[in-house]
Parts: C-alpha cells; sequence; structure tokens
C-alpha cells in the first residue's frame, strides 16, 4: 500500500506525480463487460490493477488466465497478468491497498420499470469499511442524477471520512461499445464529473493516463445526465426509425433503403437502423432512470415514455410478421410450425445477450404454439437471466443446410458476421429478416421478408 494522498495544491501535486509514474494501484469492482476492459486499459497503460468481483468463478478464471467475455481473449487476460500487474480478488478488505476505486457494476430495472440500484449501494457498504483517506472513488455505473452525491456519498462517508477532504469522489459514465474493433477503451473519450473540483482533477488526471481524451464537466450530476442524454438520443431515434418502419411497410417501401439513401446527405441527418427490438445494458434501461427521476419534480417525459413503448412493441410486430409470412408462403399459422432463430446476442458479433431482444421472440413465438430452436456462434449456450429463466441451458444447434431446410421458417434476429447468409436462404423455406441481413447480401426473393 502506498502512502496517502493528502487533499489540497500539494496533495493534487503528488496525486499527478504518482499517475505519471505510474505508481497509483487503481481497483475495479466489477470484471464484466465494462470493468474488465477498463481493467484492460489501465494495465497496458502500466498501471497496477486489482480487480473485485462477488463471482468466485470469474476472480478464479482471471487469475488462471482465462476469460468469460468473447472480445477479450485469454491471451489479453495473460498479457495483463504478466509481472503482477492485474490479479483479481473477492476480498473487498484489499481496497484498503489500493488508490483508486471505480466502481462497474450494474443499474438495471425492477419489474415495475424502476432504478435497482442495490449493486451500487451493496459495493458502497462493501468497501466503506476499508476506506482510507486520500483514495479516489469513481462511479462508471449508468445512473440518474443525483446518485454519485445523495446515495454514494452517504455511505461511502458512514465511516467517517468525507468527500472533499478525505475522499476524492467522483463520477465518470462508461461508454463501451462490446465488439467494436474501432472504439476500445482508451479510444473513447471519458467524461468526468467530480464531488468538488479537486475530485474531478483527480480523476481526470488518472483517466487522462489511460484514454485519449478527457472531458471534464462540472459536477457528477451533469456527468450522470451526459450518459443518460447519449442512451435517450439512440433509444429515440430507434424507435423513430421502428415506426417509420411500419408506416413504410403498409405503403409497399424498403426502410432500409430509404435510410441507405437519405444518409448520402452529408448534413442534417444521422442514420439509425430498425431491428426486432432494443438490447443491451443501455438503450432499454437508462431511458427509464431519467423517466423515473423526472417524476420526483412533476415534469413529463414524453418522448422517452413513447419511444420506449414503441421499441418494447417491436417483437410483438415481427411475430405478426412471422405469423403473416407462415400463412401466406406455407398456407398454415404458427401452432405447430417448427422455427428457427437465428442469433440471441443483443448485437451481432458479441457474446452479450443482456436484454435481448431473441429471448422476448422466442417467448412470444412459443406463447403462439410453436417450437424454436436457436443458433448463435457467440452463444452456445443460454445461460440464466432474471426475466427470462425458463429459457436457461437451451443450446445453439448446429447450422447445416439439411437441418435448416427442416424447420418452417427461419427468423433473424441478430446479423453476425460469421453467418453465411446466401447459404441459409438457399436452404431455408422461408426466412424472416429483422435486422436486413438477407438484403445487404444482395438477397432477394418471395420467401424472404424483412421484418
Amino acid at each position: 500500500m502506498t502512502e496517502p494522498v493528502e487533499a489540497g495544491p500539494e496533495g493534487l501535486a503528488a496525486w499527478d506525480a504518482r499517475v505519471r509514474a505510474r505508481q497509483l494501484t487503481v481497483g475495479i469492482v466489477g470484471l464484466g463487460y465494462v470493468g474488465l476492459p477498463l481493467a484492460q486499459a489501465l494495465t497496458f497503460a502500466g498501471f497496477p490493477v486489482v480487480g473485485f468481483d462477488i463471482d468466485g468463478e470469474k476472480v478464479a478464471a482471471l487469475n488462471a488466465g482465462r476469460s468469460y467475455i468473447k472480445h477479450i481473449p485469454g491471451d489479453v487476460v495473460n498479457a495483463m497478468r504478466q509481472g503482477g500487474r492485474f490479479r483479481a480478488t473477492a476480498d473487498f478488505a484489499e481496497v484498503a491497498a489500493v488508490d483508486a476505486i471505480l466502481i462497474c457494476v450494474p443499474t438495471p430495472l425492477t419489474r415495475h420499470r424502476e432504478p435497482d440500484l442495490g449493486y451500487v449501494t451493496g459495493t458502497a457498504h462493501a468497501i466503506a469499511p476499508h476506506l482510507r483517506a486520500g483514495q479516489l472513488v469513481v462511479l462508471e455505473s449508468t445512473t440518474y442524477p443525483g446518485t454519485t452525491r445523495d446515495i454514494l456519498r452517504p455511505i461511502l462517508e458512514s465511516g467517517g471520512l468525507r468527500s472533499g477532504r478525505d475522499l476524492f469522489l467522483a463520477y465518470s459514465p462508461e461508454r463501451e461499445d462490446p465488439g467494436n474493433p474501432d472504439y476500445s477503451t482508451a479510444r473513447i473519450p471519458k467524461v468526468i464529473g467530480g464531488d468538488g473540483e479537486e475530485a474531478t482533477r483527480r480523476a481526470a488526471a488518472l483517466y487522462g493516463a489511460v484514454v485519449v481524451e478527457v472531458v471534464p464537466v462540472s459536477s457528477a450530476a451533469t456527468a450522470e445526465a451526459v450518459k443518460l442524454t447519449e442512451n435517450i438520443f439512440r433509444s429515440v431515434n430507434i424507435a423513430l426509425v421502428n415506426e417509420l418502419k411500419l408506416v413504410y411497410d403498409a405503403l409497399g417501401i424498403d426502410v432500409w433503403e430509404v435510410i441507405d439513401a437519405a444518409k448520402t446527405k452529408p448534413f442534417g441527418f444521422m442514420p439509425f437502423y430498425p431491428g426486432p427490438g432494443l438490447g443491451g445494458h443501455c438503450i432499454p434501461i437508462d431511458p427509464f432512470y431519467l423517466a423515473w427521476k423526472a417524476r420526483e419534480f412533476d415534469v413529463a417525459t414524453r418522448f422517452i415514455e413513447l419511444a420506449g413503448e414503441v421499441n418494447v412493441a417491436m417483437p410483438r410486430h415481427v411475430v405478426e410478421r412471422l405469423a403473416g409470412a407462415l400463412d401466406a408462403q406455407a398456407g398454415r399459422g404458427l401452432k405447430g410450425a417448427a422455427i428457427l432463430m437465428i442469433g440471441v446476442a443483443y448485437k451481432k458479433n458479441v457474446d452479450d445477450m443482456r436484454e435481448s431482444p431473441a429471448l422476448r421472440l422466442i417467448e412470444l413465438i412459443e406463447a403462439r404454439g410453436a417450437s424454436v430452436a436457436y443458433h448463435d456462434p457467440h452463444i452456445p449456450v443460454i445461460p440464466r437471466t432474471r426475466e427470462h429463466a425458463a429459457l436457461a441451458g437451451r443450446r445453439s444447434i448446429a447450422l447445416e443446410p439439411g437441418t435448416v431446410a427442416g424447420f418452417d421458417a427461419v427468423v433473424i434476429a441478430t446479423d453476425h458476421d460469421a453467418i453465411d447468409w446466401p447459404a441459409l436462404a438457399r436452404a431455408a423455406r422461408l426466412v424472416v429478416d429483422t435486422r436486413n441481413a438477407c438484403g445487404r447480401a444482395g438477397l432477394a426473393g418471395p420467401t424472404i421478408v424483412k421484418a
């Protein structure tokens, strides 16, 4: 454990010097799709990192050089561990030995679509007894404005340390895009808002040694609002194109062709694409955090609520499209039909199933009396999820021409690059494509239906 860095100008100068010398030890709480890439970026930037997680299997895997996230392979984990630069632990008493604690835990919704901050408060209570003067604590989990100040700070101060005097508390929203080869953690600018100017400067110094750019803002609440704004922007625009898809389909117009032509305009237009519903941990969840907080101030969030309604309704639209296509092509309904789902990850080329609309699609299709099998090259087995526990344990089937031909219809829910779309289209009796995967491959015909 290094000596604590005091507050004030001299302490800030000492902090900056330790950052430059890579003499600060960084602790990361939560080693999932946010925490592990952050640990990778910090380790490769030269900082010693201790990863904390309550999942003993994750801890054991990382300490053995194994990864459970596809885009961070085992050789990367082994490179992180070289020279003792990275290790994982489930012992939160070791928080006392680090200089900065970065919290990267989930912030889901309850069944009533209200914020569930249980992981954040649980983490705060776990680390609070082990905090020492001079440490920096940064929350990265997406949440509503005021969480860092009103929820996290009182718990961390419960042992007598005070933010701005003994501790330095900040918020810096995660901006991970799993599977995106162009924007790794280190190449994405980092927004930082502290509980006081010194906390902002300390957090900016640490992150500035790792990422391409830091963007300081006036407060933690402002930084929290930045993250929500980014994802609400996407949610509203995706809802818009999903609604346009329904309108243009009724008019006999291909919405993907419309978007491809519209995006040639060099200004004033940004392309968003329709799909079977929203997935991932951010876009389906984050807008409701702000909508919930807004109700406290009696402020209506009509765009957010409407976008949520449109996006949540999309799986039902896909099922109706599937049922209509089966009737038109084969003269049969969904009851008793065998359906093959292509992809259960929430987006292409990742092994991440959080909030995937494919799970809802499976449930809706089977509720209509059909049976559903799936193929996903990135997800061999559906893990247990809170909302779709009954689907846990299902296994991906092999994608072979003879197998595909045995299904009444194929539904493309996720457009993974590893799929041979022409071969799939040739083998299938009927394809219902929610991602325009066939269209992008130049495939068309009466047995390919866009949904």
